[in-house]
């Protein structure tokens, strides 16, 4: 089937070269940043994970929202999903590799990821999140790839699939649950040390995965006679609502935990990210367009007239992935480390090439996800050509 993302017109190539030339410079910036280590990067003692790791931990939640389609489509005979399962499998097949290079790229010598599976310790959380990530990754692409060949050759699954798809559902949650453990095992870190970490983690993810697949199926929709269909677009829509009302429940039981109860440090990492500390505040306009945003989607999503016109709900939904990537994709990481261990405050702006390599890397996701999107859609029946390929015209 790979062959039919070979097949493409020259607006089709045109986006790839684009996203390839832009891979291409972030690897020259890598290489620099490699040569010359990470002191290139907003990276200190102070603040020791940045702008890769928040990526990476908010890619694994976009990547383990792909179970809010999966669980109904496969379990529950949720047919309203039937286009919609293989866009969030793919989907979750880039972020997690996105969410790998991430990681990668953090290490001052990438050669170092090794020593997690050479030399495992089996009570680190790291270990385990190497574990279900990758495995994660397998049974996504086995499942989305097997599912859609079986739909070219107009035949039924295999019977050997259905047990891969009920594993990928706790597979799912457990995935992200320990890369929350990473954060709420952390010792000397109060801001992470909350028992609500994992299921912060998981409402988070749960609101963006849908929210993304939102825009990517109007967008899919617009450029080719590919459908994703209008209930399911509406079920993903209240799946986002319900997620985003339980991120801004949790987040209020943090708030009420760290000032009611007076615990410092807990307390200061807040005061910093709402309010700034000793005239430090590089981060409060960022914390408050998070809350604007998310409250802001809310109320829109429970507008009617916003949830039946599609161009209005897409822009609620780039408003509420941007409110969740500022949220877990920034503030989340750093304001950890604000206040350091020695009560002193260390702001971290991310350096340029951070900021390059990052759009480097989410641009290898773009092209991942863009090609097997297009081998998805042309054996749906999805246009062959349009701007997905380039061209006018139905797959064969």
């Amino acid at each position: 089937m790979f062959e039919k993302a070979l097949r493409g017109g020259r607006v089709y190539w045109t986006w790839l070269g684009v996203l390839i030339a832009f891979v291409g410079s972030s690897l020259l910036v890598y290489l620099y940043q490699y040569r010359q280590g990470l002191w290139v990067t907003g990276l200190s003692r102070d603040v020791s994970w940045g702008l890769y790791i928040a990526q990476f931990t908010f890619m694994v939640g976009v990547a383990v929202s792909s179970v809010m389609v999966v669980l109904p489509y496969y379990v529950y005979n949720f047919r309203a999903f039937d286009r919609m399962a293989v866009l969030a499998q793919f989907l979750a097949v880039g972020s997690v590799i996105v969410s790998l290079v991430f990681v990668t790229t953090d290490l001052g010598k990438p050669m170092r990821l090794l020593n997690v599976p050479l030399h495992p310790t089996l009570h680190s959380m790291l270990f385990w999140d190497m574990v279900f990530l990758t495995g994660y990754l397998g049974l996504n692409l086995v499942i989305g790839w097997t599912a859609l060949s079986a739909e070219e050759q107009d035949a039924p699954p295999p019977g050997w699939l259905r047990p891969l798809i009920y594993l990928s559902i706790p597979w799912a949650a457990s995935a992200h649950t320990i890369t929350a453990l990473i954060y709420a095992g952390t010792p000397g870190r109060e801001f992470w040390l909350t028992a609500i970490m994992a299921p912060r983690f998981l409402v988070t993810a749960f609101a963006a995965g849908p929210a993304l697949l939102i825009i990517l199926a109007t967008t899919i929709e617009k450029l080719t006679v590919f459908k994703p269909g209008e209930q399911a677009i509406q079920k993903l829509a209240t799946i986002t609502l319900y997620a985003l009302i339980l991120d801004m429940f949790f987040l209020g039981l943090e708030f009420f935990t760290a000032f009611y109860s007076q615990i410092p440090r807990h307390m200061e990492s807040f005061r910093y990210l709402l309010f700034g500390l000793g005239g430090n505040s590089a981060m409060v306009p960022w914390y408050w367009i998070m809350i604007i945003s998310i409250l802001s989607a809310i109320a829109l999503l429970f507008i009617p007239s916003t949830r039946k016109s599609r161009v209005r709900l897409v822009v609620t939904c780039t408003i509420a992935f941007t409110g969740l990537w500022i949220d877990k994709g920034f503030t989340l990481v750093v304001a950890a480390f604000i206040p350091n261990t020695f009560n002193q405050i260390k702001e971290y702006p991310p350096t340029s090439p951070e900021i390059m390599i990052t759009l480097g890397i989410y641009c290898l996701g773009a092209l991942i996800v863009t090609v097997l999107y297009k081998v998805a859609i042309s054996v749906k029946g999805g246009r062959e050509e349009g701007v997905i390929s380039g061209k006018g015209g139905k797959a064969p």
